[in-house]
């Protein structure tokens, strides 16, 4: 089984691990990019998880971890590929798992910054509680843009199962039939402007959504982002979108 715990883009998350067979015969394999330090996770389900330093960590981008299970250092040790394997992701040789990837043996020199960087950041994650801190305060963020959702008539969650709704990559749609009357075209129109206003003010940034996705929102409500600064930023979207049906008022 392969699949992504969470997703930035869909604003969605694997609710939990239940799901997945303590007997299982094969391997699990976890795309964790975005939610490792951020959600708890079931790592006994997990075999192959992945992780970023730049999402929940706030580090930087093009590094990441891997974290193996018992299950796949047994498969790594036990199966051979019938096909010829890039260096760079060989992880075993001659039937011994090479250990040295986990020691600080790697194949080039990744950047000392990036990786005293990442250090710094486990350090922060210590001081603030840990784990479960981090969690918290997701939750923490989280919170506020529901509240937020339940009292605001013009927007809603994306993700229509809340048991699926990330609590770390928020994304949200304009609701109002003002809006839902314009084409797709116009509405991306409207989204780009009303962040661009935001943005012009220094008061958030690059929360449309991606481009692929449909006309939305999305923000990001991690550990290291503070309950506060959510809160003001949704007073800030509040006046963006309605300086925008102004705006739009006035050109009709």
């Amino acid at each position: 089984v392969v699949f992504t715990w969470n997703g930035t883009t869909s604003g969605v998350i694997v609710p939990d691990g239940n799901w997945i067979s303590d007997k299982r015969e094969g391997l699990v394999f976890c795309d964790a990019i975005s939610a490792v330090f951020g959600v708890e996770m079931p790592w006994d389900k997990l075999d192959v998880t992945t992780f970023s330093w730049q999402k929940a960590l706030g580090g930087e981008a093009q590094h990441g971890m891997i974290v193996l299970s018992p299950r796949a250092i047994e498969r790594l040790r036990n199966y051979t590929p019938p096909w010829p394997l890039p260096k760079i992701f060989r992880l075993a040789k001659k039937g011994e798992v090479m250990m040295g990837f986990f020691k600080g043996e790697t194949i080039n020199t990744p950047s000392l910054l990036c990786l005293e960087d990442a250090i710094d950041a486990l350090r922060w994650c210590q001081d603030v509680g840990g784990l479960k801190k981090l969690c918290q305060l997701t939750q923490n963020n989280f919170a506020v843009i529901k509240d937020w959702v339940a009292k605001t008539p013009w927007i809603e969650f994306f993700a229509a199962d809340e048991k699926s709704r990330s609590p770390l990559a928020v994304t949200l749609k304009i609701t109002a039939p003002e809006y839902l009357a314009l084409d797709e075209t116009a509405q991306r129109k409207f989204n780009q402007d009303l962040v661009g206003r935001v943005d012009a003010a220094a008061a958030g940034y690059d929360f449309n959504n991606h481009k692929g996705a449909p006309p939305s929102l999305r923000i990001w409500c991690g550990p290291t982002v503070a309950v506060a600064d959510v809160a003001a930023l949704l007073e800030w979207v509040e006046w963006s979108y309605d300086t925008g049906f102004k705006n739009l008022k006035a050109q009709s």
